[in-house]
């Protein structure tokens, strides 16, 4: 375990003889740096944000917060960390130990920390946004289409006059401040300074990962090819495979799993990029979901639509499809998405590859065709696209919350008529399920209210669902239902001029 280091505010430390289930959090408290809270142990509330450089572009690098609370810290080795109390001292090197970095002097000013459990987070995940390249007063003008940027608060509730995205905050929560402080201090900042060092460091490439492995007792393992990878699987079948932690992470926490051999997948390049070939759209099973949004900038509009509702954006910064798709909850989001978007998985062993329809992909509660040493390498959508898409997330919250019901559908219309129809369900069996019947009861007939209505009535019926604390049986039903009227209601004057 000689030289695993883990840049942590500037200064390399020791990360030798540390556990593979030895979470950052723990270890970074461990080493003094106590900013860093826990909250919840599965990354919901924030209080352990810390930032890390992650590549933006091959030349670049970009501060990204991640959940301190989920992932082992041995799958930082030769990474650079910052944390909160090591804003201020990597910002301002030389200065005494009570001067701030800017966002931290804003949320003095601005009254932003009352008990102060959250605020190390919420400082990370401002500091990130803080240094986003096109924040900018002129692109919350482009995002809210408000002319008087210049005024306070001018702009919407999600955008501030300086550019500040205020979803950049998702996922920190506070319980006793409120957020309206919190949201001054952050609508507050002006740009970094051109002298800022941690500005200059993202003008840099990203470290690279590093070919990590422990010996004795419980093991880490982190190959440099895809294809190492698969020969561990072949002789270590029961590896347990980690990219983003964010389900790990919780096994670890809240379930107390200790795999005695965690295979880190996460910065294999063979899994981490989007590639547009003719007819398909193949999404890497390892590109995190806020760097598979970048990369698509739009060109799937459904998928537009999941990413904002997918958990929080310090969870979307490190999750992943292939890790979402993989581990079969009939209540993952992305599921529904993709089978409306009729997608193939990608399946690589040491014998080869071989492509799954996803729609065949589950065969029960977290199940799958999947084989012992196959790893899920990449998710195929086939183009075009269906023309009208929609995602709907039924939750007790609006954002970062667990779907009760999710509805993902995609149409296809031509003069009038339902040329094709693909709709995803989750939270209604015991896998994420295709609603055959409604599209077998929508494909072929006319886009009109009664069309629809009948179809309604149809994917009331579909699936198994169950009365559990999300919600009941019967809700769940009349939401499947609800959801295709909605639908319509959204898309049908369009649809007839269209036609």
């Amino acid at each position: 375990m000689d030289g695993i280091k883990v840049v942590v505010n500037g200064q390399p430390r020791d990360c030798s003889g540390t556990s593979p289930h030895t979470r950052l959090l723990d270890w970074l408290r461990g080493e003094g740096l106590t900013g860093a809270k826990e909250g919840c142990a599965e990354g919901e509330c924030g209080a352990c944000a810390v930032l890390v450089a992650r590549p933006d572009g091959p030349d670049r690098s970009r501060w990204t917060p991640v959940n301190a609370c989920l992932p082992p810290a041995l799958a930082f080795d030769g990474q650079e960390i910052i944390t909160a109390e090591g804003l201020g001292t990597v910002y301002v090197p030389d200065a005494a130990r009570e001067d701030l970095h800017p966002v931290q002097q804003e949320m003095v000013d601005r009254g932003g920390s009352q008990c102060g459990y959250c605020t190390p987070g919420f400082i990370c995940s401002m500091a990130a946004e803080y240094y986003r390249p096109d924040r900018s007063p002129a692109q919350a003008q482009k995002e809210t289409g408000t002319a008087a940027v210049g005024e306070e608060h001018a702009t919407d509730h999600e955008y501030g006059p300086n550019g500040f995205d205020l979803h950049a905050l998702s996922g920190n929560l506070c319980r006793c401040t409120g957020y309206r402080p919190i949201r001054d201090a952050a609508y507050a900042l002006g740009a970094p300074p051109a002298a800022d060092p941690l500005l200059a460091r993202q003008n840099r490439p990203a470290p690279a990962a590093k070919h990590t492995r422990t010996e004795g007792g419980a093991q880490f393992l982190r190959p440099g090819t895809l294809a190492e990878v698969l020969q561990v699987l072949q002789e270590h079948p029961d590896a347990k495979l980690m990219a983003g932690a964010t389900d790990l992470g919780v096994e670890v926490n809240l379930r107390h799993a200790r795999p005695p051999l965690v295979l880190a997948i996460d910065r294999l390049e063979e899994l981490r990029s989007v590639k547009l070939d003719g007819d398909t759209i193949e999404i890497g099973a390892a590109l995190t979901l806020s760097e598979a949004e970048h990369s698509l900038d739009g060109r799937v509009p459904l998928l537009s639509q999941l990413f904002p509702q997918f958990a929080s954006r310090l969870i979307r910064n490190a999750a992943t499809f292939g890790g979402n798709l993989a581990t079969g909850s009939p209540i993952g989001d992305s599921a529904p998405v993709f089978l409306a978007l009729d997608a193939r998985v990608v399946l690589a062993s040491a014998a080869g590859e071989r492509e799954v329809p996803l729609s065949e992909y589950y065969t029960g509660y977290r199940q799958s065709v999947r084989k012992p040493g196959e790893v899920l390498r990449a998710v195929r959508i086939p183009t075009p696209l269906a023309g009208s898409t929609a995602f709907y997330k039924i939750a007790k919250r609006r954002f970062d919350d667990i779907s009760s019901v999710s509805v993902a559908i995609a149409l296809t219309i031509t003069d009038g008529v339902i040329a094709s129809a693909r709709i995803g369900l989750g939270g209604v069996a015991a896998t994420p399920i295709r609603a055959s019947a409604t599209e077998d009861a929508l494909a072929g007939r006319p886009w009109t209210a009664d069309t629809v209505a009948a179809a309604a009535a149809v994917m009331a019926g579909e699936g198994t669902p169950i009365d559990d604390m999300r919600a009941s049986a019967l809700y769940r039903s009349a939401m499947l239902r609800q959801a295709l009227l909605k639908f319509h209601a959204e898309n049908a004057p369009a649809l007839e001029v269209a036609s």
